[in-house]
């Protein structure tokens, strides 16, 4: 009995040692394996003391590659550009095939920004390679397992703004000193273009403009878009609101009344110039130096001056003659008729069916020309007449069922368009000059009748 009690109690303390032991050991364990190595504290430390983001650029994490950035040099093309990373010829042969869907690389232009995305390892070995044709957009070629090409758009933001102004030397400078984009004096030709004569602007005409301004990387990109705008010409208020009645049909600029200012004709043929010579029973020719009808007008622009039709129409003829030179003549109805003379090239053939503002050829001055200028000829019911002293009807207006929701959407904003100012502070005399050899975007107004 004494034997097994004796017995009893060494299994017992037995037991208790052994237990102590484990749990001494896995407290042991538990410490070891709860303490931070040294990668934990880098890793840590990374991740949180110093708040480390990874930088991407067009999508891709740039830390983990060697970058250069660079531009299209004269004479360097994307097969120059590879082969200097190692790529071999029947790679880039690959790679221009497979890029002609998405971007065709003969259109690399000189001047236009890439960037090389190479291997931190290996820097001959191109992950990347990253094309801009246009501030908004790129072209990634990815060349790390297997040849991927894609086209993205950049993100970008779109502002409404609002510019006024008044003319004192010409619209363009009258728009870039007020920190508007000086494209919107073609915008406004374009707009105004059968109801305001921009070849007789004159100094105190104002204007002022609401408008859609595109921003990519903080920076204004492309062409803006006019929502309304107001031109004062000669103390006459004009006024043109776009209006897009639904999603199925195209937008266009009205009056404040709803009447459509598009005209059956443009004012002239040519976006910029200056009237050098008007229609003239009796006039000394230049070259011929006799005294002698001139049924056209001339509109003098720098060579290569896009010229554009005035209406729709057909190209009934479209050649050379030694009085003439390259010209354009178009048939647009049974009334009128236009023809576009001494061109340096033309861009329109017989037969071809042309709309209204669509190039057809280019200033020049060959045949019996002693400048860079068009003859722009008008002819009504087969006479030949003066196009300054048409009267041409509106296109249509809107229709009534659309008519209250456009009176609604210009209703405040022209409360709003009252707001915007015609001062630019502007207080220098400008120097008056009938033409110049600067941009011929500046419509500059004239000192006196042209």
């Amino acid at each position: 009995m004494n034997i097994n009690a004796n017995a009893a109690r060494v299994l017992v303390l037995l037991s208790i040692g052994l237990l102590v032991a484990f749990l001494s050991f896995s407290a042991f364990n538990n410490e070891k394996t709860d303490s931070p190595t040294i990668n934990d504290k880098i890793n840590t430390a990374e991740s949180t003391s110093s708040n480390f983001v990874p930088e991407f650029k067009y999508g891709i994490e740039i830390t983990t590659y060697n970058t250069e950035e660079s531009n299209i040099k004269r004479n360097e093309f994307l097969s120059t550009i590879l082969s200097r990373y190692d790529v071999d010829p029947l790679t880039i042969a690959t790679i221009v095939e497979k890029s002609k869907p998405i971007f065709d690389v003969r259109s690399m232009r000189v001047g236009k920004p890439y960037t090389v995305f190479t291997e931190k390892s290996d820097n001959k070995k191109l992950a990347y390679f990253i094309y801009e044709p246009n501030p908004a957009e790129f072209i990634v070629y990815d060349l790390r397992d297997s040849i991927f090409i894609e086209a993205h758009q950049k993100e970008s933001e779109t502002k409404i703004e609002d510019i006024g102004g008044t003319i004192t030397s010409s619209l363009y400078e009258a728009l870039n000193e007020n920190g508007g984009d000086p494209d919107l004096a073609v915008y406004l030709s374009k707009i105004f273009g059968g109801v305001v004569n921009f070849y007789s602007i004159k100094e105190g005409d104002w204007f002022k403009i609401r408008y859609e301004r595109q921003y990519v990387e903080g920076e204004p990109y492309g062409t803006s878009k006019i929502l309304s705008a107001i031109f004062n010409h000669n103390g006459k208020e004009f006024q043109a609101h776009y209006f897009q009645p639904d999603s199925l049909s195209d937008g266009e600029y009205y009056d404040e009344e709803g009447n459509s200012l598009r005209r059956t004709f443009l004012k002239a043929p040519l976006k910029f110039s200056r009237i050098s010579s008007r229609y003239s029973k009796r006039r000394l020719h230049p070259v011929q130096k006799v005294w002698k009808a001139h049924l056209g007008t001339d509109f003098a622009a720098p060579h290569g001056t896009p010229i554009v039709s005035t209406a729709d129409g057909v190209v009934i003829a479209s050649g050379y003659t030694r009085g003439n030179g390259n010209y354009v003549k178009i048939k647009h109805n049974n009334t009128y008729t236009t023809q576009y003379l001494h061109m340096s090239k033309r861009a329109a053939k017989r037969g071809q069916r042309i709309k209204q503002g669509q190039v057809i050829g280019y200033v020049g001055s060959t045949g019996l020309a002693t400048g860079p200028h068009v003859c722009y000829r008008f002819w009504k019911n087969g006479q030949q007449v003066d196009p300054l002293r048409q009267d041409f009807k509106a296109a249509t207006p809107i229709e009534d069922k659309h008519k209250n929701a456009f009176l609604n959407q210009i209703s405040t904003l022209r409360m709003e368009m009252a707001s915007i100012s015609i001062e630019n502070g502007v207080t220098e005399e400008p120097e008056l000059a009938l033409y110049d050899e600067r941009p011929p975007s500046l419509f500059r107004y004239f000192d006196g009748e042209i």
